[in-house]
């Protein structure tokens, strides 16, 4: 188990008089792939942007590479990637003008290496001067990893990736995340997608009622399953 990279402490969230996460602790320790699953409105998606500083908690208290988050400093901003099943690119831009853009907005050095260097890892550099519109939905997903990673992030989350995608661009997607891992990356993943997130997840948690109220570290997918099962139909009763 590598150090802690991400300490969360009675995290309080509420939008008018919905109360969304009540006092909820987590702990994510560097090298991890960490799986959140829950219910819709559990508060798994407020929780991740929370978690990665594009929203204030209520209460409580985060630390992120050893040091408190306040007012979202820049510095730790820097080490943080945020992916959504909403790809967030510009359809009539290409591929290589997509990241050209961003990579103008964090003002990466030695830009074109960098984004033949994501393009061939996402096996998108042949499709480099295509217009993104034009792209399939995995291809999507793809070069919007491409543009997560643009900053060289080390701790990456991705809310519903699979969102969408088909059998074969899941396992692509699957084999780019782990090959990033190895290379120290940590992942926060939200998916409804049990059996893909148990193929590269190593920590699981069942996000409920603004709780994480099951842990599990090596489960099995069906102990996992059925574990969530009851969770879910008890929330229904």
């Amino acid at each position: 188990m590598g150090e802690p990279i991400l300490v969360a402490k009675e995290i309080r969230k509420s939008f008018g008089r919905l109360q969304v996460l009540k006092g909820l602790d987590i702990t994510i320790n560097k090298g991890d792939r960490y799986i959140l699953f829950g219910s819709n409105g559990a508060g798994k998606t407020t929780l991740v942007r929370i978690l990665s500083t594009l929203m204030p908690p209520d209460s409580g208290e985060i630390k992120l590479f050893g040091k408190k988050v306040e007012g979202s400093p820049k510095e730790l901003k820097a080490k943080i990637g945020f992916m959504s099943h909403d790809p967030y690119l510009y359809p009539e831009l290409s591929a290589w003008e997509n990241l050209e853009f961003f990579s103008s907005l964090y003002s990466i050095k030695n830009r074109s290496s960098r984004i033949k260097t994501l393009l061939v890892e996402t096996g998108l550099l042949h499709r480099s001067y295509d217009r993104m519109g034009s792209f399939s939905r995995g291809m999507k997903q793809r070069l919007a990893l491409a543009r997560t990673l643009l900053h060289d992030p080390d701790l990456i989350f991705l809310d519903e990736a699979y969102s969408g995608l088909d059998i074969r661009a899941q396992n692509i997607l699957n084999e780019r995340i782990l090959r990033l891992n190895k290379k120290g990356k940590t992942f926060i993943f939200i998916t409804h997608n049990i059996h893909k997130g148990f193929e590269i997840a190593n920590r699981g948690a069942i996000l409920s009622n603004g709780l994480i109220v099951h842990e599990a570290e090596g489960a099995s997918e069906a102990e996992f399953s059925e574990k969530l099962n009851e969770i879910i139909w008890g929330e229904s009763g």
